[in-house]
């Protein structure tokens, strides 16, 4: 369990979960991408967030990558619940995957949330670059 709780760390040093409302943030990086952070749903002692960058895979439509993630308060862990990176989970797993299989391809998501949320610190992103969407079009009218 210790990936899951460095995994809260870091995203607790990214987007201060406590502040987050259900709904969409924005932030740009040192890197020009444009990450997007959904709030799915706020719970008393979970979020659940999908985190993505603005870039289309151009074979589904769908943001790519992408990860979902289920944030737990009250032990402090975040853990990926399933990712979208180029292929289906059918794709990589089989469509009935052994214990061994299914357990390995969760650490390797969550070991990939860990990196991903390393680079999105290095690159500048951090709890005052994360607008809310909305925000994000009032200043940009204003």
């Amino acid at each position: 369990m210790g990936l899951y709780g460095e995994n809260y760390e870091r995203a607790e040093n990214l987007f201060n979960t406590a502040d987050l409302k259900a709904g969409r943030y924005q932030s740009r990086g040192h890197d020009g991408l444009a990450l997007q952070l959904d709030v799915i749903e706020v719970h008393a002692y979970t979020l659940e967030l999908k985190l993505s960058y603005d870039l289309l895979d151009p074979v589904s439509g769908q943001p790519d990558p992408s990860a979902f993630i289920r944030v737990y308060r009250d032990t402090q862990q975040c853990e990926v619940t399933h990712c979208y990176v180029g292929r289906q989970w059918q794709d990589v797993l089989g469509l009935r995957p052994s214990t061994k299989v299914m357990v390995g391809h969760r650490l390797r998501m969550n070991s990939f949330l860990n990196k991903w949320l390393d680079y999105l610190d290095i690159q500048g992103h951090a709890p005052h670059t994360l607008l809310r969407a909305d925000e994000k079009l009032l200043a940009a009218n204003a």
